[in-house]
């Protein structure tokens, strides 16, 4: 959430913020409530003074006294008021609450600002997508991919989106999921192993909730949140913590399946790899000195980018534009790899700043140079989702034979140089 002296101070800032990433915000019905809420608070507090000064008058007054009589029916009065002013004053703090967290945060000045995906700026590329066969072909239509990726059997044991890696697509994951947590760990992340539920708590200080329910698969008997991404049970790993200023940077890596309803996805983009309901990443998250995060965004895209070009696919840095920017962000870029056999880009990390707008909801904090408790900032990105890596590194590196040859990095992991298409 954004800083509340901000949002009093600058709310003409945070509309066109709002506005810039075309979000539905009614800020002016939050800061409404802002006022009524901080007038019920000072009636409140009022009433609660005068109720403790009676009390201190009552104990001084000879009891069986008019004057002890009429203090008693005051203090009755005032008792009455002061139940009926809270109870008010936690409906209005409900109402309150609800509508803070429906506040975005805001876009960098830095981000451009474009109502859509369209104005996405191409940020950086590397590689040659011309040098990929002009043959190859999607990956869901290879003969023998099934027998390495089994869509069918997934989807009855569980339904669509839900395949099962099998053999060498098996061995590849773990290959991929290894070699992901290697790099990181040689970049100075802390390996976590997280849970893959979350509680409400949990998924509302990442900004999930009250944004995407739809999005996540919901365990209505115990209240748990399946993760759509480990940021989220990362992010709150530190929750309700304070670091000192020296403790900065904190850096955490996670590999952890992924869970996303995908409700509304449908089409051929979606055919294969390309989305599904359950997937691997790993995910690199950072706790930061405010001064500091625009750096270490750099850092964190450069991390992912990398991992690609180890994996020799070719790729480009997008810019995203205010339109396309998420709830909670306020700068993201996205790496996208060339697809050969699709022949267009497909996301596979995308790397965000959050500022302090996480952990202000997680209460995070430090404790800066001058021994005043502020937030960090929060910064994630994916380092990097399998699926699409998969389906490139196939669809780029397919032999007449049947083959996929490997990149170098991966063929110690693997104990060979290509895995085969099943026939």
């Amino acid at each position: 959430m954004l800083d509340l002296k901000f949002l009093r101070d600058s709310s003409d800032q945070v509309r066109k913020g709002i506005r810039d990433k075309g979000i539905d915000c009614d800020l002016d019905h939050f800061l409404g409530l802002d006022q009524e809420r901080r007038a019920s608070q000072r009636a409140f507090d009022e009433l609660r003074g005068q109720q403790k000064n009676a009390n201190t008058e009552m104990a001084g007054l000879p009891k069986g006294s008019e004057e002890f009589k009429a203090k008693i029916t005051e203090m009755k009065t005032l008792s009455r008021q002061v139940k009926e002013k809270e109870e008010s004053l936690r409906n209005l703090e409900t109402d309150w609450k609800a509508a803070y967290l429906s506040i975005p945060n805001i876009p960098h000045a830095t981000v451009p600002v474009a109502p859509d995906p369209s104005g996405n700026e191409v940020y950086s590329t590397w590689g040659d997508p011309e040098q990929v066969s002009a043959a190859a072909k999607p990956h869901y239509d290879l003969p023998g991919f099934s027998q390495i990726v089994d869509f069918h059997r997934g989807s009855k044991v569980t339904g669509g989106g839900f395949p099962f890696f099998v053999g060498e697509g098996a061995k590849l994951c773990r290959a991929l999921i290894q070699f992901f947590l290697d790099e990181a760990g040689q970049r100075g992340y802390t390996e976590v192993l997280p849970p893959l539920f979350v509680n409400a708590a949990s998924a509302t200080a990442t900004g999930q909730l009250p944004d995407k329910e739809g999005q996540m698969y919901h365990m209505t008997v115990d209240d748990l949140y399946a993760i759509p991404t480990a940021e989220v049970p990362v992010t709150n790993f530190y929750r309700e913590e304070i670091f000192s200023a020296d403790d900065l940077p904190r850096k955490v890596c996670a590999y952890s399946p992924c869970f996303r309803r995908e409700a509304g996805s449908h089409g051929k983009d979606v055919r294969g790899l390309n989305r599904m309901h359950q997937f691997d990443k790993v995910e690199l998250v950072k706790w930061v000195h405010p001064e500091k995060s625009y750096d270490e965004l750099e850092e964190l895209k450069e991390s992912a980018e990398a991992l690609l070009q180890k994996l020799e696919l070719p790729y480009r840095v997008l810019l995203m534009c205010s339109g396309d920017l998420g709830f909670t962000q306020t700068k993201k870029y996205d790496l996208e790899v060339w697809s050969g056999g699709q022949k267009r880009w497909l996301e596979v990390s995308s790397c965000s700043n959050f500022e302090a707008f996480q952990a202000r909801r997680a209460q995070t904090r430090f404790r800066n140079e001058e021994g005043k408790v502020e937030p960090v900032h929060t910064l994630n990105g994916s380092a990097l989702a399998l699926p699409r890596v998969i389906s490139a590194l196939i669809e780029n590196n397919l032999r007449d034979d049947g083959t996929v040859v490997l990149p170098k990095v991966l063929q110690p992991y693997l104990g060979s140089d290509r895995i085969a298409l099943g026939q």
